[in-house]
């Protein structure tokens, strides 16, 4: 496999990564292997998707929770379109310059999270650096429409690292959603190679910003292992996080989505996943999830409720 092609178009799905050599695919081991989604839920979460002409994160990152998760009918709706202008050397969704926003983008949304009847929902976007706000309007404007649709629903936001985008963290902080979360992916001795148009300590800051800003906001980030970290480097990350007040914690295992992507380096065992987990609630996280097969928004809602239940508990 040489690069993943957008059919609808014919062009490459990641034009900054054609040229560059193959990398080698690790044999997964067991306890990573997934069915194929094929269930009655499934079916029904992709066709609300597809009649709200909606992007999700499940598909265009290659999620492999995503026929447990949309068996479930939830889903993680990506806004702002499907083209990155960032070209992440882990990250499966389409990379170049990408259009114009869609003004009824929110509404949308918000009408396929009231049909879904979902308790919680997660709403992520590609990076916008081609935006003045990187997209934090938007971001706004979403959460204003799915409290107006689906009041009852909680809403959690995964959002890019608003890179020199003076006001736009205010923005979003300022719609009020429940849970913020910004994934470092890594740790920062690997950005140049997983994350190059990134900045590790901006990114800690910005999650940082939403604390200062509100304080009752719960935080969140997420981190891959298997990219070649060492151990004492995430331990050090925690202690990051832990500076800037982040409440969550979420570890899971790299997947390789084809050769052109940075190679898993190594399967990290469900034993050491669990003695990351036993360290993170050491230093003091509210809510950690770690295993093989830990992303971002899987368990979301159930975490969310966990985690309003540790933060009453320490009060």
């Amino acid at each position: 496999m040489a690069v993943i092609v957008d059919t609808l178009n014919l062009r490459p799905r990641h034009p900054e990564k054609a040229h560059r050599p193959d990398a080698p695919i690790l044999r997964k081991p067991d306890w990573i292997r997934v069915k194929a989604p094929v269930s009655r839920g499934y079916l029904e979460t992709q066709k609300i998707v597809r009649a709200n002409g909606l992007h999700t994160v499940c598909e265009e990152a290659g999620c492999p929770n995503i026929g447990e998760c949309w068996d479930k009918k939830h889903a993680t709706f990506m806004i702002m379109g499907d083209t990155c202008t960032r070209a992440c050397a882990f990250c499966n969704v389409k990379t170049g310059l990408p259009g114009a926003l869609d003004p009824t983008e929110p509404r949308h949304v918000a009408e396929a999270v009231a049909k879904l009847g979902l308790n919680h929902v997660v709403i992520t976007s590609v990076d916008r650096d081609d935006l003045a706000d990187g997209g934090a309007q938007h971001f706004s404007e979403t959460i204003a429409a799915i409290r107006a649709a689906a009041p009852t629903t909680t809403i959690e936001i995964l959002t890019p690292d608003f890179l020199r985008k003076d006001g736009a963290i205010q923005t979003v902080v300022a719609a009020r959603p429940d849970v913020f979360n910004h994934n470092l992916e890594t740790v920062p001795s690997k950005y140049l190679t997983v994350r190059p148009g990134a900045r590790y300590f901006a990114s800690i800051r910005l999650l940082q910003q939403v604390k200062e800003l509100d304080p009752a906001m719960f935080t969140k980030s997420g981190i891959m292992v298997g990219l070649g970290e060492e151990r004492n480097e995430v331990l050090q990350l925690m202690d990051d996080l832990r500076a800037a007040d982040v409440d969550f914690l979420t570890i899971g295992q790299y997947l390789q989505p084809t050769r052109k992507h940075h190679e898993v380096v190594r399967f990290v065992t469900p034993d050491e996943f669990k003695a990351y987990e036993t360290i993170a609630y050491a230093k003091g996280f509210l809510m950690v999830s770690a295993s093989p097969l830990t992303r971002s928004s899987h368990h979301a809602g159930e975490d969310f409720a966990r985690l309003r239940t540790a933060r009453a508990a320490q009060a």
